[in-house]
Protein backbone atom coordinates (compact mmCIF):
# COMPACT_ATOMS: atom_id res chain seq x y z
CA UNK A 1 0.00 0.00 0.00
CA UNK A 2 1.49 3.35 -1.02
CA UNK A 3 0.72 6.12 1.47
CA UNK A 4 2.05 8.80 -0.82
CA UNK A 5 4.83 9.62 1.61
CA UNK A 6 8.38 9.57 0.26
CA UNK A 7 10.76 6.87 1.40
CA UNK A 8 13.37 7.84 3.94
CA UNK A 9 17.03 6.96 4.15
CA UNK A 10 17.62 4.70 7.15
CA UNK A 11 20.75 3.36 8.75
CA UNK A 12 19.73 0.15 10.46
CA UNK A 13 21.82 -2.09 12.64
CA UNK A 14 19.72 -4.98 13.77
CA UNK A 15 19.66 -8.74 13.67
CA UNK A 16 17.26 -10.58 11.40
CA UNK A 17 15.00 -13.14 13.01
CA UNK A 18 16.40 -16.68 12.90
CA UNK A 19 13.60 -17.63 10.50
CA UNK A 20 14.41 -14.86 8.02
CA UNK A 21 18.16 -15.47 8.30
CA UNK A 22 17.59 -19.15 7.47
CA UNK A 23 15.32 -18.24 4.54
CA UNK A 24 17.89 -15.79 3.21
CA UNK A 25 20.76 -18.28 3.46
CA UNK A 26 18.70 -21.07 1.92
CA UNK A 27 17.60 -18.83 -0.95
CA UNK A 28 21.19 -17.78 -1.59
CA UNK A 29 22.36 -21.41 -1.52
CA UNK A 30 19.71 -22.44 -4.04
CA UNK A 31 20.56 -19.67 -6.50
CA UNK A 32 17.84 -17.12 -5.79
CA UNK A 33 17.87 -13.97 -7.87
CA UNK A 34 18.93 -10.61 -6.47
CA UNK A 35 15.28 -9.54 -6.41
CA UNK A 36 14.24 -12.65 -4.50
CA UNK A 37 16.97 -12.00 -1.92
CA UNK A 38 15.85 -8.36 -1.62
CA UNK A 39 12.25 -9.46 -1.11
CA UNK A 40 13.24 -11.82 1.71
CA UNK A 41 15.43 -9.13 3.29
CA UNK A 42 12.61 -6.57 3.05
CA UNK A 43 10.17 -8.99 4.66
CA UNK A 44 12.63 -9.62 7.49
CA UNK A 45 13.36 -5.93 8.02
CA UNK A 46 9.66 -5.17 7.99
CA UNK A 47 9.00 -7.76 10.65
CA UNK A 48 11.90 -6.86 12.96
CA UNK A 49 12.18 -3.08 12.51
CA UNK A 50 8.82 -1.71 11.40
CA UNK A 51 6.28 -4.21 12.72
CA UNK A 52 8.33 -5.03 15.84
CA UNK A 53 7.41 -8.71 15.81
CA UNK A 54 3.70 -8.01 15.33
CA UNK A 55 3.37 -5.32 17.99
CA UNK A 56 2.83 -2.39 15.58
CA UNK A 57 2.42 -1.28 11.96
CA UNK A 58 0.15 -4.20 11.05
CA UNK A 59 -0.14 -4.69 7.30
CA UNK A 60 2.77 -2.38 6.47
CA UNK A 61 4.44 -3.34 3.20
CA UNK A 62 8.21 -2.86 3.07
CA UNK A 63 10.21 -2.49 -0.14
CA UNK A 64 13.98 -2.78 -0.30
CA UNK A 65 14.83 -0.18 -2.96
CA UNK A 66 17.60 2.29 -3.72
CA UNK A 67 19.96 0.45 -1.42
CA UNK A 68 23.21 2.29 -0.94
CA UNK A 69 24.91 -0.37 1.19
CA UNK A 70 23.84 -3.58 2.85
CA UNK A 71 25.85 -5.89 5.03
CA UNK A 72 24.58 -8.97 6.84
CA UNK A 73 26.37 -10.81 9.60
CA UNK A 74 24.59 -14.14 9.90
Amino acid sequence: MNTGRPARFRHLTLAPSPQHAARLLNAQDTGASEQQLRDIAAEGLGEVYFRDGGRRAHGLEVEFTDVEHVEFDL
